[in-house]
């Protein structure tokens, strides 16, 4: 499996874990805003990768600790994309 692939399967992996620990719940409710406006399951959670992706990048290029308000805020307004 290449790395990239591997790396996307880890992504989905924190959103399904939040979204079934209701941790954070903003992306389950997030998640179910966005069902509700019409999008498919693989594109909402493609959206919300896009937010993950905002923090993990800036985690391991800044070594930065995980910036909860700005992940909640880049959710909250989805699905326009995140450039905070």
């Amino acid at each position: 499996m290449e790395s990239n692939e591997i790396i996307r399967e880890q992504i989905f992996e924190i959103i399904k874990n939040q979204i079934e620990n209701n941790d954070p719940p903003e992306t389950s409710l997030t998640f179910n805003r966005l069902i509700k406006e019409g999008y498919s399951k693989s594109d909402t959670e493609k959206l919300i990768a896009q937010c993950v992706i905002v923090e993990l990048f800036d985690i391991m290029k800044n070594g930065n600790t995980f910036d909860e308000k700005r992940y909640l805020k880049n959710l909250n307004q989805l699905p326009k994309e995140p450039f905070d």
